[in-house]
Order: C-alpha cells, then sequence, then structure tokens
C-alpha cells in the first residue's frame, strides 16, 4: 500500500486511508466502476460506517480484483452454498484507525429482497458509461436520473411486508428510502429523468417514474408505480415466483439459525462469511489481572462484524461453562464458606502448606475429571471451527508443560488418585500439544500491576506464573508476546493486526 502522502493531500481526515487509496487506483486504472448506491452516503461509506458497493463493468471485473488485492483487501467466501456469483466480499483493514471495510463487488446489477435479490436487470453498461465523479470526493457515482431511477425500482422491490428481514427494521428502511428520495428531488431533471426512465424500463412507466420524484408521495405509498415496476421487472427474475419463496424461506431459516448459534449455541457452523483458505485458532495467555477478557471482547467484537467467529473460554472463571460443569461451578461459593482454605499449589484464597484433606480430595478429583472431559470437547469444536471457515477465538488455552500454571492439569495437586483416572486427564491436555492453536498471544504484565488488579493473589504465586508464561511454547504456534501494562487500546490494536495478517 502506498504512503498516506501520496494519496493527496485532498483526503478529508473523515475518510479512511484504505479506502480513499482503493478509490485512487481505481481511477488511475482507468477501470470502468461506480458507487450505484445513494450518492447521499458517500462521505459515510468512505469513513467505513457503511459497505462499499462498486459496480464493475464484466471486461474489467479481474482487474479490479487484482487492484482490491493490491490494496491489502481479501476475498472472504460466502459461506452459503447457495450464494449469489456475481458478488464478491472484500474486507480490507485500515490499521491507522483499526476498522475492518467491506466491500461489495458487484458484477452484475442485483436488485430486489434483502435475503433474496431475484433480478438482475442488464443496465450494467450504460450506468457505467453515464457515471461521474462525484462533487465532493474523487469516487465515481451513479448520475442522477439513473440514480433517481434505481432509487425508484430498489424501493418497489425491497418495500415488502412479506419479507421478514426488512419487516424487522421497516421505520429505518422507509426513513432511508425517504431521505434519499428528498435529496434526489432537490437535484433532478425532470425531462431527464423521464426520458432515463422510458430508456431503461419503457414509457408505460416512465410518467410514474417521474412523477414519483415530482409529487411529495413517498416512495413506499407509490402503489401504482411499484405494480408496473414488478410487472415489468418480472422478466429479470433470477427464479420464478414459487422457487424465489421457497429459496427466501430457507435463506431467512438459515439466518436465524446462524444468529442463535452465534449469540446462544456457539457451534462450530459456519454461517455468513468465512477466513479466506480456512479459519483459525486464535488464544490468548496470560496471568489473571492481565487483561485478556478486555482485549478478547475488544477482538471479538472487531471481527465479527464481517467474519463468522467462534468464542471459547478453556478458563473456569466469569466465562460460559459448559452444561457438565456448571452444577459444580453452581456449587462452588458454597463449597468456599465450608472450606475456606486452601492446600498448596492453589492461586487464591487462604493459601496454607498442609496437604489436601479428603474432602477437598474428593471435590478437586470430581472438578478435575469434569474439566477435563470439557477441555477434550473444547479443543475438538475449536478445531472443526476452524477447519470450516470460522476465527475461533479462546480465551486461555489448555497445556500439560507446565502443572503449576494455568488450565494445567489439576490432579498431580493430589497425592491418591486412581492411576486410570490420572491417565483420563493426561489424554485430555495432551489433545491441545496434538491441536495446538495457530497464532497465541501472550499478554506480559509487571507483578507489581498484577498485583493491584488481582489483590486475592500471592504475590510470589504472581511472580512464578509470569516467569511460567515466558516458557510455556506450543511447537508449530505463531507466538506473539505484547506489554499488557499498555493501554487496552493499544493491546487491542496490535492483536487486530497480527490477526489480519494470518487471516
Amino acid at each position: 500500500m502506498r504512503d498516506e502522502a501520496t494519496l493527496g493531500s485532498g483526503r478529508p481526515g473523515n475518510c479512511l486511508a484504505s479506502l480513499w487509496d482503493l478509490i485512487d487506483r481505481l481511477n488511475s486504472a482507468g477501470i470502468a466502476y461506480c458507487y450505484w448506491k445513494s450518492s447521499r452516503r458517500v462521505a459515510a461509506v468512505l469513513a467505513g460506517e457503511s459497505d462499499l458497493d462498486l459496480l464493475v463493468g464484466r471486461p474489467d471485473q479481474h482487474r479490479i480484483q487484482d487492484v482490491l488485492s493490491a490494496c491489502g483487501f481479501k476475498l472472504f467466501p460466502n459461506a452459503a452454498a447457495t450464494s449469489d456469483t456475481a458478488t464478491l466480499s472484500y474486507i480490507g483493514f485500515d490499521e491507522p484507525s483499526g476498522r475492518l471495510t467491506h466491500v461489495h463487488l458487484h458484477m452484475r446489477l442485483t436488485l430486489g429482497a434483502k435475503l433474496l435479490p431475484n433480478y438482475r436487470p442488464p443496465w450494467e453498461r450504460g450506468l457505467l458509461a453515464r457515471a461521474m465523479l462525484h462533487p465532493f470526493y474523487p469516487i465515481r457515482v451513479l448520475s442522477p436520473a439513473d440514480e433517481a431511477v434505481l432509487l425508484a425500482v430498489r424501493a418497489c422491490l425491497e418495500l415488502r411486508r412479506v419479507d421478514p428481514v426488512v419487516m424487522r427494521h421497516w421505520g429505518e428502511a422507509v426513513s432511508k428510502f425517504a431521505t434519499d428520495h428528498d435529496e434526489l428531488a432537490r437535484r433532478l431533471n425532470p425531462a431527464d429523468l423521464r426520458a432515463r426512465a422510458a430508456e431503461l424500463m419503457g414509457d408505460g412507466c416512465a410518467d410514474l417514474v417521474a412523477d414519483a420524484f415530482c409529487q411529495g408521495t413517498p416512495l413506499n405509498e407509490q402503489r401504482q408505480l411499484r405494480r408496473h415496476i414488478r410487472r415489468d421487472m418480472a422478466a429479470y427474475r433470477v427464479y420464478g415466483r414459487l422457487e424465489a419463496g421457497l429459496r427466501g424461506a430457507f435463506r431467512f431459516g438459515r439466518a436465524v439459525v446462524g444468529v442463535l448459534n452465534r449469540q446462544l449455541v456457539h457451534a462450530p457452523r459456519p454461517w455468513r462469511r468465512c477466513a479466506p483458505g480456512g479459519g483459525l485458532v486464535v488464544a490468548l495467555l496470560g496471568v489473571d489481572g492481565s487483561g485478556k477478557s478486555t482485549a478478547l471482547h475488544a477482538t471479538q467484537t472487531w471481527l465479527s462484524q464481517e467474519v463468522d467467529t467462534m468464542p471459547v473460554y478453556f478458563g473456569t472463571g466469569d466465562g460460559r461453562p459448559s452444561l457438565a460443569l456448571l452444577p459444580l461451578k453452581l456449587l462452588v461459593p458454597l463449597f468456599n464458606r465450608l472450606h475456606p482454605s486452601r492446600p498448596k499449589g492453589s492461586s487464591h484464597g487462604a493459601v496454607t502448606d498442609r496437604p489436601p484433606d479428603l474432602i477437598y480430595t474428593i471435590a478437586l478429583a470430581l472438578w478435575a475429571s469434569v474439566l477435563a472431559w470439557e477441555k477434550r470437547s473444547k479443543l475438538r469444536r475449536a478445531r472443526r471451527g476452524a477447519d470450516r471457515g470460522l476465527v475461533v477465538i479462546a480465551d486461555r488455552y489448555p497445556q500439560d508443560q507446565i502443572l503449576t500454571f494455568n488450565d494445567g492439569p489439576l490432579l498431580p495437586r493430589l497425592t491418591w488418585i486412581p492411576r486410570w483416572l490420572r491417565r483420563f486427564e493426561e489424554r485430555s491436555y495432551a489433545l491441545a500439544r496434538q491441536l495446538p492453536p495457530d497464532l497465541l498471544f501472550k499478554l506480559r504484565a509487571d507483578p507489581d500491576l498484577l498485583a493491584r488488579r488481582e489483590p486475592t493473589m500471592k504475590r510470589a504465586v504472581i511472580e512464578q506464573r509470569v516467569r511460567e508464561l515466558d516458557r510455556l511454547s506450543f511447537p508449530g504456534t505463531t507466538v506473539v508476546c505484547l506489554n499488557a501494562s499498555e493501554p487496552a487500546a493499544e493491546v487491542a490494536r496490535a492483536i487486530r493486526r497480527e490477526i489480519w495478517r494470518l487471516i
């Protein structure tokens, strides 16, 4: 990517450097393209607040992909086998701002419902030939007449109460079209609009389209216009009415399942966009108090906006436990009240030099067994998710190299345990060596800082675990060490940068 200074001194401060560089290169290469949605939103699009929808001519469809790759954008395949082959998703990382940017590349004009754009009118060549530079930004946009015709068509095809996606945001969708309509009406020439509507849709619809912008009636209330447009656009359907309805229902069901999975189930199933070249497992390690939770939340929020992700929690603290571990976790407060002291080797609470008593031995053996089963299950789910194209974000990671460090085996702390139970736990933790993470972040922090953040931990235990964190290794894993004493925003920025390099 070229240095930011070469982009020209005219770049507004709110425009992302990566998008500005992309548009600059497209203009320099002479590629036939245009932003084909509302020109009113160009400023928000270049600021990364909305997707950049580019229409490109068929002769330039491969050249523009080369330019996108040269600008650091990566092609993210759609997880659905029924996805539209005429639309590609390119995602870029704007390093100065730390934001992800999404370019929707359209080789064909796609119109219709949100879930299933079912119309392909062959208007691309004319739209691109008449495209012009935006008055304030160096990006090609539709001519006002073309934008008005497309706005009327899109409103009549998209604003349908039978579409569950539109119905959920009905007020927002109607308001958006109304604002676009009012802004366009102020700068339209009615004669040019009527001529363009007649050229694209025929004389029967031209007067209705022109009247839609001369009158004050909102587009969603133009019933006669809606009937004419849907009738005239029927010839451009990709699927017939019945098949389109079935495909739309299938996509809606799939979207609902995807949302439930993302928010509740966290099964290793892609539902939207996969990572190019396959997924990966990203793990964060650090002593308690190093800021893992803050960094993980920031990373998950940043990446899940555009890419399928799956969170995995390998610890036993505030994260989400499995159903098998949940009952035991609910009993922990009661056990702590009945058994306030901790045997040697514990990190929290009143630690003594006494060996574990019988009650503590039984309780820890049960806890360790269930935890070993849970970690083995989560390790397999994490790897399956990555193999299916997900980016797995793991809080901690099991290990059996240092028995006293986080997420290591627990049974070695006990003196009398059946051999078969020890072997069961050992096999679970050995699986972590067989299925290591692809990218591992070590959050290092000064012991004094960790002691202030975790006052219940012994200072000697903190210092010991800081040393053990440095010793911990996963062969074949890319390891990145970060200074957790820095501001959380800087730590999150470094994590984003390293993840983007591997995706």
